[in-house]
């Protein structure tokens, strides 16, 4: 999986994480390339050889000059147990490699699991955590979980929903992610929302009308990537500016969750669902699922944190085409829905689009995981199939 150019990336990646929490400003320089990324769950190795695959990587171990990368977001938790401690350090490499390129060439947006170091587990240290995961490592047996020793454990630790989100969803956390991201979020760095084009928006899990409507985008602009994404990181920049401790949110689009609340609920952590029994969760913001027939019509969004598997779930459709790797797009112009894979189909002011990047990049095959063109908006093409010019 190495080559020189990974193995520069790699170098330059620790001492990235070594200089502490910083960003590299924007520089202004035009850049022909643009990329999205699905969610960044897997070893740096695994994602710097996604890059390099697609012949973004240059001999100095940085993005070549002439591209623009966007995360998606959830640059944290993967792997089982006995790995938590290697993927932790590997997931803040990652991150600092990406913050230590210039803020127009790395775009970082947010997701779920990068909020949830300042959000449910924004007052834990590593000593208490750990005691947590140790005892939530005991306790948890997915949905045969023993509810009253979820709840004996639940009075020790309100901050959190439930068992699971320390021994699975949130378990790598160390603190030294939380200052990270909080230093990041203050710099400006993290982002909601990224507009590639005018009808062209990159976010984490996707926004629909009545999400736009409650930060105050009219139906009119609804499709103007700009204005949504100037508009959601506004509120972005005015919560932190309001954040002075204890877990971190954002007026009516992100709730972290805790005992008391729930699972967490809002932007970063809904799915598009059709399931009856989901029908209370989509009911109302911040929630948990969205009805896809409600996305804002003119709006291509390209989102991660849904797999193939877990969207025809939600969707009720057979499991047996599921894919990992691929790009995904689901289209509806508000009475009819179609999802496949692939990217989108030529649309029209009438219909909405969602593009999936979330392929499952450490399951996924290494030659089988896209990256979505934003320009060509279609799966970027590997560097075996496309002439590479000189290295950056």
């Amino acid at each position: 999986m190495s080559t020189p150019r990974i193995e520069a990336a790699l170098a330059r990646a620790t001492e990235a994480a070594h200089r502490g929490p910083h960003s590299a400003p924007p520089d202004g320089h035009p850049r022909p390339r643009h990329l999205a990324i699905g969610d960044p769950q897997a070893d740096i190795t695994r994602f710097l050889a996604v890059l390099d695959r697609h012949g973004l990587l240059g001999a100095d171990g940085w993005l070549r000059p002439e591209v623009q990368l966007v995360s998606v977001g959830d640059h944290f938790d993967w792997g089982k147990a006995h790995e938590r401690e290697e993927m932790a350090t590997s997931a803040l490499r990652l991150v600092a490699w990406m913050a230590a390129h210039p803020a127009d060439q790395a775009v970082l947006l947010l997701g779920n699991h990068d909020l949830g170091r300042v959000g449910e587990l924004a007052g834990f240290t590593d000593a208490r955590f750990a005691a947590a995961q140790a005892r939530a490592d005991l306790l948890y047996r997915g949905d045969d979980t023993d509810e009253a020793s979820e709840r004996e454990f639940l009075s020790h630790y309100p901050e959190v929903p439930n068992v699971e989100l320390v021994a699975r969803d949130f378990g790598n956390f160390r603190e030294i992610q939380r200052d990270w991201v909080a230093w990041l979020l203050r710099a400006g760095r993290f982002r909601v929302a990224h507009a590639a084009a005018e009808h062209l928006l990159v976010l984490h899990a996707g926004v629909t009308r009545e999400d736009l409507h409650l930060v105050g985008v009219p139906e009119s602009l609804q499709a103007h990537a700009p204005t949504v994404a100037d508009t959601l990181n506004r509120a972005l920049d005015e919560a932190v500016a309001d954040w002075k401790q204890g877990p971190f949110s954002i007026p009516g689009l992100h709730h972290p969750g805790s005992a008391a609340y729930g699972e967490g609920r809002g932007i970063f952590y809904q799915r598009a669902s059709l399931l009856p029994e989901d029908a209370p969760w989509r009911a109302a913001t911040p929630r948990r699922r969205f009805d896809p027939y409600r996305l804002p019509p003119g709006l291509v969004q390209v989102v991660g944190h849904t797999r193939d598997k877990r969207s025809r779930e939600l969707l009720m459709l057979p499991l047996e085409e599921t894919r990992d790797g691929v790009l995904r797009h689901l289209v509806t112009d508000g009475t009819t829905l179609h999802y496949r894979h692939g990217p989108p189909p030529p649309t029209g002011p009438g219909e909405a689009v969602l593009v999936f990047t979330d392929g499952g990049m450490r399951e996924s095959p290494l030659e089988r995981f896209e990256l979505f063109d934003l320009d060509a908006r279609e799966p970027a093409r590997p560097m075996e199939d496309a002439p590479r010019g000189g290295q950056g």
